[in-house]
């Protein structure tokens, strides 16, 4: 995994619109049943025809892959109601669910949908239903604190996904206080040995919808990295008979090349204000870690030595580095802190610890771990150091962590393939993301839009 093989030719730019002919298609495996239930009501559509876009159905599928959520089947729900008045308390309560998202749709006289939609607290709905009064200028009046949330959007068709997604955001956040990362996007490169251009880096919803091709080219593609604010992707073409590091602004199709430097030139990882890229070269002999500042395109060496240092990934603070080494025989992960240029191991478990990253709390160190079952993505409590192996696949590879630190992507071997995987930051929820066509490789969750 510390290896990269010269190759090279043509690249191809694309517009960000263009659609891809492999879409993925998320599977789920496992973790549904240990979840908390929820209901997501089918959203009242008062209009003509049929919705476009089945949002309670987003919305319901977002809580689930989440690994918190079990959203009621439909045909077991008690009923359907559209607002909040509508509820039976005591019908819900008696199947555990807490909570009951219900909402309604309509279209205006611009053509535009307005959504409504409402959060209940079905516990607090059943104790105080027709009970709890409160004044309200001067005169009682029945209280609402069972109504967690109660917002109206108006959004244009092409927008009606994308908002489904912020309202599973704003659920989430308000039912767990964490941030919710629906709304967000992954880059991964695709292998398809029978196209023309085999090697194509692809954009889409963190669920594999609305997948875009940004970029194909007939020879390898590596290490996808989102900027801070999304825009762009760092990237390691082989188009000119090496590697080389790139940035591309996947909005207006431009370029800029980073690094040319002679053997390797590897690993870019935006840092997190986005004015400086880590990367990896090996122009002075073995592979070592450098800081390029973007702006005034100063270059300053990190790591120095015999050993092999790769796979930097920056603390979310922005003050020191986690990198991967085989200073100790066997790779395994250590910290250097960019200001005295110290060093610490992180990892002890396991005769190979690789390709690390950080949550954004810095809390937790996410990895390959090799153990004698495989390579499989473990988690460490930087805290208490303990060690938690979170999949079972065959072959993980190039974890990503979703910007709100709670589920993580990764490349994993499938019937003799490579597909992306999820899992949930506690392990419990899992699934696949298998393409139509094509090996699915080194993904990157996006930030938050």
């Amino acid at each position: 995994m510390m290896k990269r093989w010269l190759m090279g030719l043509c690249v191809a730019l694309l517009s960000f619109s263009q659609i891809a002919q492999a879409e993925l298609e998320l599977v789920i495996t496992e973790g549904v049943d240990s979840a908390r239930p929820i209901g997501v009501v089918p959203f009242k559509w008062e209009g003509a025809g049929q919705m476009p876009t089945d949002i309670s159905a987003v919305i319901a599928s977002d809580l689930r892959r989440s690994g918190k959520f079990s959203p009621v089947a439909t045909s077991s729900m008690p009923q359907t109601p559209a607002s909040e008045d509508q509820v039976d308390y005591n019908a819900w309560t008696s199947m555990g669910v807490d909570a009951l998202v219900t909402g309604t749709v309509t279209m205006n006289e611009q053509g535009n949908y307005v959504i409504s939609y409402q959060l209940i607290d079905v516990v607090r709905g059943q104790l105080t239903s027709g009970q709890s009064r409160g004044l309200e200028n001067g005169e009682l009046v029945l209280t609402k604190d069972h109504l967690m949330i109660n917002n109206r959007a108006t959004v244009k068709e092409s927008r009606l996904r994308h908002y489904a997604h912020r309202i599973s955001d704003i659920v989430y956040e308000r039912l767990t206080g964490e941030k919710g990362a629906f709304l967000t996007r992954i880059a991964y490169v695709v292998i398809d040995d029978k196209a023309q251009y085999p090697y194509q880096l692809r954009v889409a919803d963190y669920d594999g919808f609305n997948e875009r091709l940004v970029l194909k080219s007939q020879q390898p593609l590596m290490s996808p990295s989102w900027s801070p604010d999304g825009s762009k992707l760092a990237y390691v073409s082989f188009e000119n008979q090496q590697a080389q590091i790139f940035i591309m602004d996947i909005y207006k199709g431009t370029r800029e090349m980073v690094t040319s430097f002679p053997r390797h030139n590897g690993n870019p990882r935006f840092s997190p204000d986005g004015k400086k890229l880590a990367i990896v070269l090996s122009k002075s002999g073995s592979l070592q870690i450098y800081i390029k500042d973007l702006e005034t395109k100063e270059l300053k060496q990190i790591t120095r030595g015999r050993a092999n240092n790769t796979e930097a990934f920056w603390d979310p603070s922005g003050d020191s580095l986690i990198f991967t080494s085989d200073r100790g025989g066997n790779p395994q992960i250590y910290r250097v802190n960019l200001a005295d240029g110290s060093t610490k191991r992180l990892t002890w478990q396991g005769s190979q610890n690789l390709g690390g990253q950080l949550t954004p709390d810095g809390r937790y160190l996410i990895m390959v771990n090799r153990s004698d079952s495989g390579y499989n993505i473990a988690k460490q409590d930087l805290k208490t150091n303990a060690v938690q192996v979170l999949t079972k696949t065959f072959l993980d590879e190039s974890p990503s962590i979703a910007p709100n630190g709670g589920m993580v992507i990764y490349s994993s071997v499938n019937n003799k393939s490579n597909e992306l995987s999820l899992v949930s930051i506690d392990g419990r929820f899992k699934a696949r993301l298998p393409a139509t066509n094509g090996r699915v490789r080194a993904p990157a969750w996006g930030p938050f839009l």
